[in-house]
C-alpha cells in the first residue's frame, strides 16, 4: 500500500514507524528484519515508495521524503505541531536513517519521547552480512530460510504472462540477465554476457531477456547485447520485475539490487562478484550461486574500487568459467536432458 502524506495507520493497535533510506539491494537485505518487525507490530515504513510492491503484506509503505521527517533536521523540529502529531501515533520508532546527524537524532528522540531505536545504516563489524546486521538490530537471529522472501501478486503474474506472450518467449528456456549495477566498477564486461547469451541459445535454443533499471538506462548503452538480439525489458516496476525474475530458468547478474531481488523471489540466481565482499553482500535465497575470480586485492573497499586501474577480479573472469559453473546447476542439467530427449 502506498498513500500520501495526510493518511497513515491508525492507533487502534501497537504501531511502529520504520525509517529506512536504502536502495533496492539494501532493502532486500532488510526484508528479513522487516518481516520480524511486522510479526510483532503494525508497521508504517518510510522508505522509497516503490518498495511497497515487494514489502510484506502487513507493512504500509510511504515515502521517506516527508515534511515531518525533514523538519527533524532543524533545532526546533520536535516542537512543530505537525511533527508531534505525526509521531504521536507510534509506540516506537526504528531508524537506520541519518544516524550521523546529531540534530536529527536529538529531535527524533524528543518527538518520540525516548522511544526511538536508532542504528547506523552499515554495521561496524565489516564481516557480518547486511541482512544479519539488520536482524541483530531488532534482536532476531533468523537463519537463511529456503522460502522466497518476496510474495508474487496476481496482477504482476498476469502482466508477466502477457509480456511473455507479447515477446514470444513463453515456450522456450528463459535466461534473464542484469549486466548493470549501481556502480560501473562492479560490472562484469559486457562482451562476456554476450558469450553467455550465445551459449544459451546454442545449447538450449533459449530466449534471453536483459533487464534494465533507471541507473542502467542512464549510464550504460549495452550496444553489444542489443545487437546480439536480446530482448530488453526496461521501465518495469518492482512487481513486474519480480514476476519476470520468478519465471526464468536461470538468472545471471552482477552484485546489484536486481540480483538480490532474483534470489528473494526464489529464482536460480548466479551472481558475479568482483570487488564486493560476498560475506556481506551475497544475495540470499533458496537457489543462489556466487561466481568470482580470486585475486589478491579483492574484495576491496569503495575507494579502492573506484580507483582500481585493472579490475582484474572481473576482467580476468572469463565467460568460459561462468558457463562452466552454469553447467553444474541442476536446472541446467534438466534442460540439457530435455533438449536431448526432444532431439532424439
Amino acid at each position: 500500500m502506498n498513500s500520501g502524506e495526510a493518511s497513515l495507520g491508525q492507533t487502534d493497535s501497537r504501531r511502529v514507524c520504520v525509517l529506512f533510506p536504502g536502495a533496492l539491494g539494501d532493502f532486500v537485505c532488510f526484508l528479513p528484519a522487516l518481516h520480524e518487525l511486522s510479526r510483532r507490530d503494525a508497521v508504517d515504513l518510510l522508505a522509497r515508495s516503490e518498495f511497497a510492491a515487494i514489502a510484506p503484506r502487513a507493512v504500509t509503505v510511504h515515502s521517506l521524503e516527508r515534511s515531518e521527517v525533514r523538519q527533524l533536521f532543524t533545532d526546533a523540529g520536535a516542537t512543530d505541531p505537525r511533527v508531534q502529531q505525526f509521531f504521536s501515533r507510534y509506540a516506537a520508532v526504528f531508524s537506520w536513517f541519518a544516524s550521523d546527524q546529531l540534530i536529527f537524532l536529538e529531535q527524533l528522540q524528543k518527538v518520540s519521547h525516548g522511544c526511538a531505536h536508532i542504528f547506523p545504516f552499515r554495521p561496524k563489524n565489516s564481516f557480518i552480512h547486511q541482512a544479519d546486521y539488520y536482524l541483530s538490530c531488532v534482536d532476531r537471529d533468523v537463519p537463511n530460510a529456503p522460502q522466497p522472501l518476496v510474495a508474487l501478486r496476481a496482477d504482476a503474474l498476469l502482466w508477466c504472462d502477457s509480456f511473455c506472450r507479447r515477446t514470444e518467449i513463453d515456450n522456450r528456456p528463459l535466461l534473464v540477465m542484469a549486466p548493470g549495477s549501481g556502480a560501473r566498477e562492479k560490472n562484469w564486461p559486457e562482451a562476456n554476457y554476450v558469450q553467455v547469451t550465445r551459449w544459451w541459445r546454442e545449447q538450449f535454443a533459449g530466449n534471453v531477456v536483459v533487464v534494465m533499471g533507471p541507473v542502467e538506462m542512464e549510464r550504460h548503452r549495452f550496444d553489444q547485447l542489443a545487437s546480439s538480439g536480446c530482448i530488453f525489458a526496461s521501465e518495469l516496476d518492482l512487481e513486474q520485475l519480480a514476476s519476470l525474475l520468478s519465471r526464468c530458468n536461470v538468472y545471471v547478474g552482477n552484485d546489484s539490487g536486481v540480483s538480490h531481488l532474483a534470489a528473494a523471489v526464489g529464482a536460480r540466481t548466479v551472481a558475479i562478484f568482483g570487488p564486493s565482499d560476498e560475506r556481506k553482500w551475497a544475495p540470499r535465497g533458496p537457489r543462489v550461486s556466487i561466481v568470482r575470480r580470486q585475486v589478491a586485492c579483492s574484495p576491496c573497499d569503495d575507494t579502492a574500487m573506484k580507483l582500481c586501474p585493472h579490475r582484474a577480479c572481473l576482467t580476468e573472469l572469463t565467460s568460459a568459467e561462468v558457463i562452466h559453473e552454469l553447467r553444474k546447476l541442476p536446472e541446467i542439467a534438466n534442460l540439457t536432458r530435455l533438449r536431448v530427449e526432444i532431439t532424439v
